[in-house]
C-alpha cells in the first residue's frame, strides 16, 4: 500500500480542478459512456472481487455477490436508464405575482467529490457513491480503508484501468492520509463510517462549508412482540446478525423481546444459526470473519458481561467469534454503550411496549429500527419513534431498493443516497427564473402605488 503524500494530493486535485473546468464530465453522452465502462469492469472483474471480498473478510462468493457487487451493478442499470431524464432542466411553476416570468430547475455537478469508505463493505460503499458522482458529472477522489487490502487491489485496478487520474484518483493509506485528504478543500464530501469519525468530517468540512452526507452507525433495535411470527423472526433477525459477522452498520444490535415469547424464540434462534451454518459455524464457507485482531480484542472484551445463551467460540488466530445470543443484559453494560458491529446480540425482555420505547427514544436515533408483529403495533412505533429506515417483520431489506432513501438521523447520518437520490446528492439542484423584456409590470418598483392590489396577489 502507497501512502499519499500532502503534494501528490495537491498535484491530483490541481488536475481535477482543470479537467472539470473544462465542462466535459457535464455532457450526458460522456457520463453514460462511464457508467457503462463502469459497470462493464465490474462485471469483467467479479471473480476477482469475489475472491478479494475472500481474503479480506472470508465473504462467500454468494455473499459478496447479493451484498457488495449486485448492489453496484443495480445502481449503474438504475443510473444508466434514468440519467437522461434526471438531467433534463425541470420546469416548475411560477405563482402570478411574478407573471411573465417561468421558473425552473437545473441539475449541474457539484464538483470536485471526496469519497471515503469504510472496510466492512469495501466494495460496495466506495463504487456506489460513485456512480452518483459520475452521473452527475462530478470528479471524484476515492479514499478506501486500509483494513481490506485485498479488496483494495483490485478496486485500484479497476479504476485505473477505465478512468484517468484526473477524473476519478484511487487513494490509499491510513487515517494520516485522511487528515491530509480532510485539509483540502472539496465541494462535496460522502463520508461512511462511525459517528466520532464522522464528527471528524464534519469539523473539517465546516471550515471550508463543504457539504456532506455522513452514512454512520449506531444501534440499532430490534423489537419482537408477543404476536410475531416466532420462527420467521428468528430466520430472520439471525441473518441480519451474521451477514459479514456482524460488521454491517443496519444489523440488529440488540434485541428487545416480549417476556412471554423468550424462551421459545431463542430456541428458534438457535435452530436458526444450525439452519444456516451447520453446528460449527467456523467450517462453514458461507460464515465471514472479524476484520482484525483488534476488532477480536474488543469483541471479546463485550462477551464478559450477560450469560451465553448460545455460542460464544472464538478462535483468535483465525479472527472467528461464533453467532452469540447473550442474556441477563442490563442496559448499563459495556455492549450497550457503543454499536456491536459482530455477531453477538444481547437479549432483554420487555412486557410493555412503552417502556422499549423508552429506552429507545433516550438513546441516540439509530440508523434502522426492526419490528416483529403485528401491523397496528407496528403503526405505534413508526408515530412514537425515529431512525434512519425501518423494516417491520424483516430485518435490512429496507436498503435494497433503490426507490427508498438510505441514510440516518441525528447521530446515525445526514443526508440520504440510493437511486435518484445518488444522483441528487452530487448534484446542485440551480433555481432559475426566466423574465421576458418585452413586458416590464411597474407593480415592483417604487413608489409602489399598486400596493393593496399587491398584497392581494402575494
Amino acid at each position: 500500500m502507497i501512502e499519499m503524500t500532502q503534494e501528490q494530493i495537491q498535484r491530483v486535485l490541481d488536475s481535477q480542478r482543470n479537467f472539470f473546468a473544462t465542462n466535459q464530465t457535464k455532457d450526458i453522452d460522456f457520463r453514460l459512456q462511464c457508467l457503462k465502462k463502469f459497470k462493464k469492469s465490474i462485471m469483467q472483474r467479479e471473480s476477482q472481487i469475489e475472491d478479494a471480498l475472500w481474503l479480506d473478510l472470508h465473504k462467500s462468493k454468494e455473499e459478496a455477490y447479493l451484498t457488495e457487487i449486485s448492489i453496484v451493478l443495480s445502481e449503474l442499470d438504475n443510473h444508466i436508464k434514468h440519467l437522461r431524464r434526471w438531467t433534463k432542466e425541470k420546469q416548475v411553476s411560477t405563482p402570478l405575482h411574478l407573471f411573465p416570468s417561468r421558473s425552473s430547475i437545473l441539475y449541474e455537478p457539484l464538483g470536485i467529490a471526496l469519497i471515503i469508505a469504510p472496510w466492512n463493505y469495501p466494495f460496495h460503499l466506495l463504487m456506489n457513491p460513485l456512480v452518483g458522482a459520475i452521473s452527475s458529472g462530478c470528479c471524484a477522489v476515492l479514499k478506501s480503508s486500509p483494513y481490506a487490502p485485498n479488496t483494495n487491489r483490485v478496486m485500484k485496478e479497476l479504476i485505473q484501468d477505465i478512468f484517468p487520474e484526473n477524473y476519478v484518483a484511487f487513494m490509499e493509506g491510513h487515517r494520516e492520509v485522511n487528515q491530509l485528504l480532510l485539509e483540502q478543500r472539496f465541494d462535496f464530501i460522502f463520508f461512511t463510517g462511525s459517528p466520532h469519525l464522522g464528527r471528524t468530517v464534519l469539523q473539517a468540512a465546516a471550515s471550508y462549508l463543504t457539504p456532506v452526507i455522513l452514512e454512520l452507525g449506531g444501534k440499532s433495535p430490534c423489537v419482537v412482540d408477543r404476536d410475531a411470527n416466532l420462527p420467521i423472526a428468528a430466520r430472520r433477525i439471525m441473518w441480519g446478525k451474521t451477514i459479514n459477522a456482524g460488521q454491517t452498520c443496519v444489523a440488529p444490535d440488540y434485541l428487545f423481546v416480549h417476556r412471554d415469547v423468550k424462551e421459545p424464540l431463542l430456541r428458534e434462534m438457535k435452530l436458526a444459526v444450525r439452519q444456516f451454518f451447520g453446528n460449527e459455524p467456523q467450517q462453514s464457507p458461507y460464515y465471514a470473519r472479524i476484520v482484525n485482531e483488534r476488532a477480536m480484542q474488543r469483541l471479546l472484551e463485550l462477551l464478559q458481561r450477560g450469560k451465553i445463551v448460545f455460542g460464544g467460540e472464538f478462535d483468535r488466530q483465525d479472527r472467528y467469534i461464533a453467532p452469540t445470543v447473550l442474556e441477563d443484559i442490563v442496559p448499563d453494560d459495556p455492549i450497550m454503550q457503543e454499536e456491536i458491529f459482530g455477531p453477538l446480540l444481547p437479549v432483554m425482555t420487555y412486557e410493555n411496549i412503552d417502556d422499549v420505547l423508552e429506552y429507545i427514544n433516550r438513546g441516540e436515533k439509530p440508523l434502522a429500527f426492526y419490528y416483529f408483529g403485528k401491523n397496528d403495533c407496528a403503526r405505534t412505533i413508526l408515530s412514537r419513534s425515529t431512525s434512519g429506515g425501518v423494516c417491520i417483520n424483516d430485518t435490512l431489506m429496507h436498503i435494497a431498493n433503490h426507490h427508498l432513501p438510505f441514510g440516518g438521523v441525528g447521530n446515525s447520518g445526514m443526508g440520504k443516497y440510493h437511486g435518484r437520490r445518488t444522483f441528487l446528492a452530487f448534484s446542485n439542484e440551480r433555481a432559475v427564473i426566466r423574465t421576458p423584456t418585452l413586458i416590464d409590470l411597474p407593480m415592483k418598483y417604487v413608489p409602489f402605488r399598486w400596493f393593496s392590489w399587491i398584497k392581494r396577489l402575494l
